[in-house]
């Protein structure tokens, strides 16, 4: 006969409330608002006063951690507009004309990133302006203030979705854009990071423009080699850059004449295959999953719709617009990464684009897999008064181990700080996104 001891119990007990009480989380977000001015369309974080607390940056500030109500100007702020009242009176506002305001404006700054570009232990701050415009990066001065110097190393970023990871596996980021006319990316001499970068082409030349949407970068064909994904297919980097050979192109319509947002690689249904996430339509409806199949031998792709193509709510009742970033990112802590995207307010002003005056939506697509080779993506509401810009950034900021949000655009700065609490199974369950149930004749179309 087995035989437990009264303390094996305990235990046994212990880690079975412990685990049933695990599974009974909720994740809320606390909203802060740094700005209401218009800076710019993104923002990012790092510790720039070096005292170990994140900090985040968006347009020419950055904000002190952990409450980002001290600001610093680390480049000229010396943008405002004339906003006229009521009474025909005029004032100043700074920043660029967005939501405070009634006039279309754009921004000079569109995304940020952070890096320590010189090795000396400083977080430095790297820019994107207007698509077509420069990239810069600027010098942390190491705690003292005033502006910090200014790098410009490379003169024509072109695309939305610009982004700044190692695309040729040497360990260090890359600007990787297209640019007159090609896909590449820009290689910095890391022995003089303020020189300017070397621009690597991957393609022929093409019509891609400063605003050609949709691109991204992961390993489509598991040879451990980043590809180069963009809206109409993939570049397969080939197994030596030497001499900037042309990559292979693989056509596949991921966002066909409309261009996407950030693209992202990733085993989503866990079959050991990488799969493509995108946005469908930047400045309309739209957010796939692309599952990599087989057909005839060669790498192809099933969409796997997440938000439809049209102004129709999907199972989960949610349907937005305007989804011009994406990120992708463990939310929870479950080993799965998760999508972050929402609705790019005002994108081209208040009559420019698709419901211009629904709520600045941001959502979280938890990653659900339901069985073998299938998945799930449940959207859980962040919040519904800020969006996203060109760009949405979602990782630790105050150090609790769980991911959270930053977001610049023509409503301003915004951190959201995630939560996790403990809860019933009650109060758990009421918490969960349910699908909507269809009416009978929707379920007639289903089945035909």
């Amino acid at each position: 006969m087995l035989k437990l001891s009264f303390t094996a119990v305990v235990l046994s007990l212990s880690a079975l409330l412990s685990a049933s009480a695990k599974d009974y989380t909720v994740h809320t977000f606390k909203k802060i608002q740094l700005t209401d001015k218009f800076w710019g369309e993104g923002a990012n974080f790092g510790d720039f006063n070096h005292d170990g607390i994140m900090d985040v940056v968006s347009g020419p500030y950055w904000y002190e951690g952990p409450d980002f109500q001290k600001r610093h100007e680390y480049y000229p702020a010396n943008t405002s507009f004339k906003l006229k009242k009521a009474d025909g009176t005029e004032e100043k506002v700074e920043g660029f004309e967005g939501a405070l305001g009634v006039n279309n404006t754009y921004s000079d700054n569109f995304f940020a990133f952070t890096y320590d570009f010189n090795g000396d232990g400083w977080d430095d701050i790297m820019i994107y302006g207007f698509p077509g415009k420069e990239a810069v990066w600027y010098e942390n001065p190491k705690g003292r203030e005033g502006h910090w110097q200014r790098h410009q190393v490379f003169d024509m970023v072109d695309n939305e979705s610009p982004t700044f990871q190692d695309i040729n596996g040497d360990g260090k980021p890359d600007i990787i854009c297209n640019s007159g006319g090609y896909f590449g990316y820009a290689t910095a001499d890391w022995q003089h990071p303020e020189k300017p970068w070397t621009f690597h082409p991957i393609s022929q030349k093409g019509n891609w423009h400063k605003f050609t949407h949709g691109l991204g970068v992961g390993d489509i064909n598991g040879d451990g080699r980043m590809d180069l994904l963009e809206a109409g297919g993939w570049w397969e980097q080939p197994a030596s850059l030497a001499g900037d050979p042309v990559w292979k192109f693989h056509k596949f319509p991921f966002a066909p004449g409309h261009g996407s947002s950030q693209m992202y690689a990733y085993d989503v249904n866990g079959d050991g295959k990488n799969d493509v996430i995108t946005a469908l339509n930047a400045h309309g409806y739209g957010l796939a999953w692309y599952e990599q199949i087989t057909e005839n031998g060669e790498i192809s792709f099933k969409q796997h719709i997440l938000l439809n193509e049209k102004k129709e709510p999907n199972e989960y009742g949610v349907t937005f617009s305007q989804l011009h970033s994406v990120d992708l990112i463990d939310m929870d802590g479950d080993g799965l990464k998760d999508i972050v995207t929402g609705k790019r307010f005002w994108a081209h002003g208040n009559h420019g684009d698709v419901d211009p005056s629904d709520p600045a939506v941001v959502y979280w697509f938890k990653l659900v897999r339901k069985g073998k080779g299938q998945a799930d993506f449940v959207p859980y509401l962040i919040d519904d008064n800020s969006g996203v810009g060109t760009q949405v950034v979602a990782g630790n900021i105050n150090k609790d181990k769980l991911p959270d949000i930053v977001v610049g655009n023509k409503k301003g700065t915004f951190v959201l700080l995630q939560e996790a609490k403990k809860v019933s199974k009650s109060e758990w369950e009421k918490a969960q996104p349910k699908p909507v149930a269809k009416s009978s004749g929707e379920k007639q179309a289903a089945v035909k």
